[in-house]
């Protein structure tokens, strides 16, 4: 049983949001450590909610994310889960908000106790009728980046097991 995920999250339909797969995809040619798998979730969020109810310690997830920043800007963030409202705990198949599932895992005592999020500022998603295929320009630049954020981040994370202090450079700053 693997103590560590990296899940790659997002719509390919949506333009920016498939960050968190096109990552997934580039790290998929890369040697990974022992005990880390990783997996392309995409829009499947209750197989997310599953893999961290009970088979993960710690996740690295990987996706868009609009703090206000610069398009292509790449945060860290270690959220807190908080509570989860009692609607929360009914998810559908594909909706993945990462916080409610991180809320949904908290509350049903599920085994992973530390998540850090990989983000992207994007640039655009698309419209709601057409959406968009494709990153663009400056969130495509950011994968290399964010390669090397997310291994970073790894190896921090199997040096400092659950339970630990965050080290500085996971405090949810801004790269």
């Amino acid at each position: 049983m693997s103590a560590l995920l990296i899940a790659g999250i997002g719509n390919i339909f949506k333009g920016d949001d498939a960050f968190g797969i096109e990552v997934a995809r580039r790290l998929a040619g890369r040697e990974l450590p022992p005990g880390v798998d990783l997996v392309d979730f995409g829009i499947r969020g209750i197989d997310l909610t599953y893999a961290l109810l009970d088979r993960y310690d710690t996740a690295v997830l990987v996706d868009a994310i609009s703090r206000g920043g610069a398009p292509g800007t790449i945060y860290v963030l270690e959220p807190e889960p908080g509570e989860a409202a009692a609607e929360e705990l009914l998810l559908a198949p594909h909706d993945l908000d990462p916080a409610r599932v991180l809320r949904m895992v908290n509350a049903m005592d599920g085994r992973c106790r530390r998540i850090v999020l990989v983000g992207c500022e994007p640039e655009t998603l698309g419209d709601e009728i057409e959406g968009r295929m494709g990153l663009s320009a400056p969130v495509t630049a950011a994968v290399d980046e964010a390669l090397q954020v997310i291994e970073d981040v790894v190896a921090d994370l199997l040096a400092r097991p659950v339970g630990t202090a965050a080290s500085a450079n996971l405090a949810g700053g801004t790269r």
